[in-house]
Order: structure tokens, then sequence, then C-alpha cells
């Protein structure tokens, strides 16, 4: 193993030695001068009547898309204005057809397939940071954050004004944005910004750009041109307040006996946000009592592994600004990561989640999630370009109701909590370089003796991570993080988390690992480095990683596995030159290794890669890798080594143009091997666009397969001593899934929609061949019903006897067959009455079968799940924007 690491690091350093990219000729950088706004009102309209948009305007733009570099085929002008209190920008945007503007109406932060307008400034001019504002001619808006010189976070929703307008000409755009909307720096008396427009000609496929970026280069804000004339500005103090107020009626079967399934529950709730401009450099967010419905459920999943699933936060409070507190991706633009989950050091969704706890009442009622009595975020940038990212939160103390022996009472199950996340990211030499440092820390209040045994008393965790670019033209960049962790509880609680899917600390072949029954504390290290060359039509991705056993973020952060070491080395060219086929591709190719820190081999493999999009704008994508044998520390469970056969993975999809009233993108997978088994996925995904106001996509998907190696259970058995005194129990599973995700958006107007979500779910599980393994690091197996062994079938149980006539003793499987049903769904109209205040009306269903485990019949379970009894959620939801 250490001949091979070496290997990984010699060329990771090497590369960008012996590189011989072609030097690219610098470009000049744009000015474009802001006008100042005298003696006159500007009127958001879209007509450009006002004496400021008489001023000449900027028309030098350049084609990006089809022609790299090429000249727009329609003339675009700009103007940038300002005073005291607003930024105004206005475009002209000529087109010789203006009958075949495409005008798609959209909700915000929703729009796509449409012509657009698109303004994005970087106020702090860093080179790194700033806001995206785009248009489209039905006057449908997206906005959001831009971090990390070219990633962009939706979530971020201003206050801003726009217009526009249809001519003879083409169309008019007008803009108005607030600068106490904005996070800068006020104090200088003239002030450069960064700034950039593009346009979008969507029945061409062209996009323009005021600043033009090859599409073989990096980054975006980093080649924004200056916005000069800036002065004298005074946006003020700006607090804007959300109260809410919310109703909802819960329907679903009756339970008789149980006092707390009634068949209906009323609740009703109300809460405040908050936010201050405390500067104009700082932002302070509040909020009392939130309200974190989700308006939409999360997707259906089967799961057969040992390690929880990972659901997108969907809470405006979290998401709104999150990209500050990413953390371990500065500086790269192009990331790949194979058979290494990177650990997130913060998971918002840890915060206010489900109780934890449970009772061993008859009958028991628990809250749905932990009530948050508070949280503040403080973003923003301090001292000299600190990005400060700061998130405290204090949870109750939860009870669930219980009912025994006709005895109502309660009990804790989740105790009161502090959860505190801090951020800070310092930039300079103009982005190039970065150094950032992450805290997190989880407090718990124990009032009851047995949630001490199940849940951690504190965790920490520290991380630090940087990146710089070097070499010629900056073309390389090195980037990555280091972090440790460390968590306390009670001596029940740390062997709890040590015999955890995350570090099974009891693996009996593992040696460096040591289970400590009497541990009240774990700590543990992680770290990656990532050097790569992205610039250029020729790319090298190199990465090598590893993760302590110790280490543990996951109380309030997201890991999947411990006790690893990655690497991987990869090579690409990528091409944005149309030829007599392709207009574009891109492909590469390379090697992945990990080890355990025992120096077992865990994967070895190869991966090619190859996109491209033909000159008619449909597209394909292909994919294949071959994976040597391997060693797998959790296929057992937590027992010993297992190995895991070679195979392959293939998949191919093509997709259509974009443009076109009917989109479809068909795709199938295959991974598999000869001994292991193998599994087929076809599905797809297909969009309808019949006007201009109305978009249906549904997306199938039918996977099937065999894997020959499916755990089951562990049962001791001292005679078993081949395995260390344990018979680890496997069997071959045929596992059919069927899913549809089917979306419906109905969009009367950009202030109004009516949106659908709604998901079949059938998945399928036939257990078959049970065996135990044969010896640790093999895939050998004892088959039960061969040689003197015994397995036989009765009330729904397997009664084993693993050696007939011999010492060991019988045991019993219950059948783990299954055939889960479900249908989640949600349909949600909503009204924006005034910016930033809405009203919303959503049902929510859900609904579930188990019956005929482990047998696939489409109509009869589709008949089934019809026919279920479920639960439906009517819920009415108002809140008002106060912004002063």
């Amino acid at each position: 193993m250490r001949k091979k690491l070496a290997l990984i690091f010699l060329i990771i350093f090497l590369i960008p030695i012996i590189s011989f990219s072609k030097k690219f000729d610098p470009r000049k950088n744009k000015t474009i001068k802001a006008y100042r706004v005298v003696n006159e009102k500007i009127k958001i309209d879209g007509k450009l009547t006002e004496k400021v948009w008489q001023n000449k305007g900027r028309d030098d733009f350049v084609q990006s898309t089809p022609i790299d570099g090429g000249k727009p085929s329609e003339r675009t002008v700009v103007w940038v204005a300002y005073d005291k209190k607003n930024l105004y920008v206005a475009a002209r945007l000529y087109d010789s057809e203006p009958n075949k503007i495409v005008k798609r109406v959209g909700m915000r932060d929703n729009m796509n397939d449409s012509d657009e307008f698109v303004l994005s400034i970087d106020p702090y001019n860093d080179k790194r940071s700033g806001y995206l504002f785009k248009v489209n001619p039905a006057n449908s808006i997206l906005d959001g954050a831009l971090y990390n010189d070219s990633n962009r976070d939706d979530s971020w929703d201003g206050v801003w004004e726009s217009a526009v307008k249809i001519d003879s000409k083409g169309w008019v755009v007008e803009i108005k944005i607030p600068f106490n909307q904005l996070n800068f720096k006020s104090d200088k008396k003239e002030m450069i910004w960064g700034i950039n427009f593009e346009r979008v000609i969507k029945r061409k496929n062209e996009k323009v750009s005021f600043v033009w970026i090859p599409r073989n280069d990096t980054g975006f804000v980093s080649h924004f041109a200056k916005l000069i004339g800036l002065r004298d500005i005074k946006p003020g103090i700006y607090t804007e307040l959300l109260p809410y107020i919310v109703g909802q009626t819960d329907i679903y079967p009756k339970e008789d006996g149980n006092p707390f399934r009634t068949g209906k529950d009323f609740s009703g709730n109300m809460g405040l946000d908050a936010k201050i401009n405390l500067k104009s450099n700082l932002t302070l967010n509040l909020t009392f009592n939130p309200d974190f419905g989700q308006v939409e459920v999360d997707p259906a999943v089967m799961n057969l592994t040992a390690y929880e699933t990972y659901f997108e936060e969907k809470r405006p409070f979290f998401i709104e600004g999150a990209s500050i507190f990413d953390f371990g991706r500065g500086g790269t633009h192009f990331n790949i990561n194979i058979n290494w989950t990177p650990p997130d050091f913060f998971y918002s969704r840890r915060i206010g989640r489900p109780p934890q706890g449970y009772t061993d009442a008859e009958y028991s009622r628990y809250p749905d999630r932990t009530t948050i009595l508070g949280a503040s975020k403080l973003t923003g940038k301090i001292g000299n370009n600190w990005n400060i990212g700061v998130i405290s939160a204090l949870t109750a103390r939860e009870f669930a109701e219980t009912y025994t022996d006709n005895t109502k009472g309660s009990q804790e199950v989740e105790p009161m909590s502090f959860y505190g996340i801090v951020r800070l990211l310092k930039e300079f030499d103009k982005g190039k370089k970065g150094i950032g440092f992450i805290g997190t820390g989880i407090l718990r209040d124990f009032d009851d003796d047995n949630l001490i045994n199940i849940l951690n008393k504190r965790s920490f965790s520290f991380g630090v991570d940087g990146w710089t670019y070097f070499g010629k033209d900056d073309k390389w960049v090195a980037s990555g993080w280091f972090g440790a962790s460390r968590i306390e509880g009670s001596p029940e609680r740390l062997y709890d988390v040590q015999l955890s899917p995350q570090h099974y600390f009891q693996r009996p072949d593992a040696d460096y690992l040591n289970l400590n029954p009497s541990l009240t504390s774990l700590e543990g290290w992680a770290g990656r480095l990532t050097i790569n060359k992205e610039k250029g039509n020729w790319f090298v991705l190199s990465s090598i990683g590893a993760i302590s056993p110790g280490f543990d973020v996951s109380d309030l952060g997201f890991q999947r596995e411990t006790d690893i070491i990655n690497g991987h080395m990869f090579f690409g060219y990528k091409n944005f030159k149309p030829g007599k086929i392709l207009r574009s591709f891109f492909t590469g190719g390379g090697f992945h290794y990990s080890y355990d820190f025992g120096g077992d081999k865990l994967s070895e493999g190869f991966l090619w890669m190859f996109n491209g999009t033909f000159l008619n704008y449909w597209g394909t994508e292909f994919n294949i890798g071959f994976f040597n044998k391997g060693l797998s520390k959790t296929s057992t469970r937590g027992g010993p080594l297992m190995m895991h056969p070679a195979g392959k993975f293939i998949s191919f999809s093509i997709f259509s143009d974009r443009r076109k009233a009917v989109v479809f993108m068909p795709r199938i997978s295959y991974m598999g091997s000869k001994e292991g088994g193998d599994n087929l996925s076809l599905g797809g995904f297909f969009q309808w666009k019949p006007r201009a106001t109305f978009t249906l996509s549904v997306g199938p998907n039918f996977s099937f397969g065999t894997d020959k190696s499916q755990w089951v259970t562990n049962i001791e058995d001292s005679f078993m001593t081949e395995t260390y005194g344990k018979r680890y129990i496997f069997s071959s599973i045929d596992t059919k899934i069927l899913s549809l995700q089917i979306r419906l958006s109905w969009v009367f107007s950009p202030k109004l929609s009516f949106t659908m979500f709604l998901q079949p779910f059938i998945a399928v599980g036939d257990y078959y061949g049970f065996k135990e393994l044969k010896m640790p690091k093999t895939y050998d197996f004892n088959f039960y019903g061969e040689g003197s062994s015994t397995i036989e079938f009765s009330d729904n149980f397997y009664i084993i006897d693993p050696d007939g006539e011999g010492p060991a003793e019988e045991f019993y499987i219950y059948n783990p067959d299954f055939n889960y049903k479900s249908v989640r769904g949600t349909a949600v109209l909503k009204w924006e009455f005034k910016t930033g205040s809405n009203f919303y009306l959503v049902w929510t269903q859900n609904r579930n079968n188990y019956a005929n485990t482990g047998i696939f019949d489409l109509s009869r379970d589709l008949n089934e799940l019809l026919n279920a009894k479920g639960t439906n959620i009517f819920l009415a939801k108002i809140s008002y924007r106060w912004g002063f």
C-alpha cells in the first residue's frame, strides 16, 4: 500500500512541473461607468424615458455559445446608474424577430428555457463573491448569491424591482436594487465594484456576455469588469420582519384503542423571522418559533445499507445564505469523488429534527420535530476581508405523550440542546488564495437518564481549509482541508458509537482498533488534499484524503464512514469548438484506490467518462468503469473483512434539445459481476411544455437485479471459530424497484402558481439461498441445506441448524422479504400578494402498503396501493413582510 500511496503523491506533485499547457493571451480588463441620477426619479416601467438612459450605453458584448469568442447575432446595450439609495441597470436587447422571443412564465428562482438578461455584481470587488439578478421577457426573476468564484446559491432572496417591455425592436429591462439589500464596504468615498452582464437568446441557444470568459477557462466573478463612479452611497440600516401564522389538519386511519390515533388532529402555530442589516457588510437573521413545515415531502427511497439516507434541506432559515458554511471545497471548480464521501461538518437538518428518544409505553405520541425556541444567523464580512457566518440555535426539551394501563403520562424524548456553528474565510491576492476555519458544537442538558445513554452529551469539531493558485497563468490550484472532532458522553453511549456503522471498532480482525467499553470521549481527524489543473483544454484532477477511525461529526454534520485512505488521478480533455459532428465534448479517465488504516485494500479501479453535445443540440453521456476485487469492512456489519468480487459499471444516456416543447432523456446503467450479482437500471426524464405557463415533468425509473451477498444478520456461536465466534448470515436477494416522480407546474403569473409533486414507489425484495461467511477476507460461504446443515421455513420464520447433529444450536431468522409500496405527494397553491409576503394552501398525502412480501406483480401492487388508507394533511399559511 505504501508504494501505491507514494506513487499517487509523486504524481500529484510532479504533474505541475511537467505541464506543457500553451499560454493563453491575457485579455484587457473592461471598465464601465455608473451615471449619477440627478434631479429626476427613475420609474421602473421598462420604457427608458429618463434622461440618465440617454447617455451612451455599452454594447461591446462577446458570444460564448454557440461560438466561443464569436460576434453576437443581436445587439445588446446596457447602462448603469445610481443615487444614494439604489443601483439601477437598464438594457435594450435588440431582436430582429421580436415575435420569436421566448418568454416562459416562472415563479421566483424557478425560470428555465427562456430568453434572459443577467446582471452579476461583486460589491466587495474581492473576485470571489457577489450577487446575481436574472430577468426574462415575462418579468419572471431569479436571484442568488455568488461564492467560490463560480458557484451560485439561489436561496438568497433580495427585495428589488424589475420591469420589462417587448416592442418592435426587441425587449427592454429595467432593474432597481436598493443598496441596503447588498453587503459591501461603504466607508470608501468612491468605490470600485465588479460587474458583468449576460444575455441568453433561447431559440438560437446563444449566450453573450459583456466580459467574455472562454469556456475552457475557469471562474466567473474573478473575470468581472470594473464598475466605477460610485460615491456617496448611504444604504442605511435595513430591518425586515416576517411574521407567520399557520393552521393544519391531519386526517389518518383511526386506530382502535390508541387514544392518540383518533383519525383527525388539528394544530396551529405562529412565529417571527427577522432580518437586520447591522451595517452594509453584516446581516443578522433571527427566528422565533420558526415554521419548518416542508412544502414538499422527501422522496421515498429503499436503503439496504447500514448508513442513513441524506436528504436535502428545505427550510428557508437554513438554506438562505448557506454557502458561507460550505467547507473544504474552495478554490477548485471541478471535483470528483470515487468511493469517497466527504464528511459535512454542518448538516442543518440535525437542528430541529424529530426527537431521538423512545418510550416503552403501550401507546405513545411523539412530536414530529424538535421545537426551535430561537435561532440567529450572522453573515457578512468583517475586518480585513474576512467572511463570517455564525449560527446559534436553542431547541426545547421535548416530551412524548404516553398511555399505559388506562393512565396517561409523558416522557422526555429529546433534551434541551444548544447548537453553535462558526465559519471564517479570508480570501486574498484577488481571490487566488484563501484560508478558512470552521467550528461546531452541541451541548445537551439531560433530565432523563435514558437519554444520557443514547445521545452524546457534548460534540465538537474544528477544521481549517484553504487554496492557492500557482503555475503559469495560475492554471493550477491546490486545495485542501483538515479537521478534528471530539464527542463526549456516558460509557454506554460511547460504546454504542464505537459499534455504529461509521466506526465498527468491534471488527475482530482489526488489531489497530480498540473497542473500549469504559470510554467517555472519542477523538479523530480527517483531511484531503486536491491538486487540479482546470484551465485550458487539458485538465488534471488529483486528490488524496483520509478519515481516521475515531473521527465523528455526525452529531451536527453528516458522514458515512471512517477508517479510509482514498486517492484518485484523472486526466481529461474538453473542447468547445464545433466540429463536423459535435458542438462540444468532455472526456476523461483515471484510476482510484482506497485502503483502511490497517493497510487492507478496499477498492481499486478505473473510470472513463464522455459527455458530448451534437450540432443539433442533442447530446449523450457515456461512462464505463472497472473495479478489481477488494475487501469490504462493512459487509459483515461489524465482523471481519469480506472480499467483494471484481466487476464493471456502464451507463449511457441521451438528451434532446431543451428548446423544444417536448424534452426527454432516456438512460440505462448496469453494475455487477459474475460472482457477486448485477443490477440493471432503466430510467429517464420527460418534460412537456405546451405553453409558456405550464410544465409537466415525469421521471420514471425501474431497476432490477440480484445481489448474491446481501447481509441478513449476525448470530453468536462459539463453535464458529473460523469467523471469530460469530456466524455472519447472508443470502441472495432479487430486487425490483419501480418509481415515478411527477412534477406539474402551472404558473398563472410570476406571483401566482400551482405546483404538484407525486411519487408512486414500489420496492420488492425476495431473499433466498441463505448462507454464512466461511472464512474472513474471502467470498466463500457455507450454504444452509447443504452437507449436514438444515434449513426449514415455518410460520414466516427460517429455522436453521448450521451443523445438523453437531454441537451448534439452531437459530431462527424472521423472513426478511419485503414489498414496500408508497405514494407521496403534495399540491401547493402559492400567491405572493406583496413582495416577500406569501399565502400558501397545501395538501399532502402519504399512503403505504406492505402486502405480498417478496412477490412483484405490478397490476396487483398498484391496486393495493391505490386502495390503501392514507394520511392527508391540509395546511394554510400566511406570512407578511415588513421592511423599513
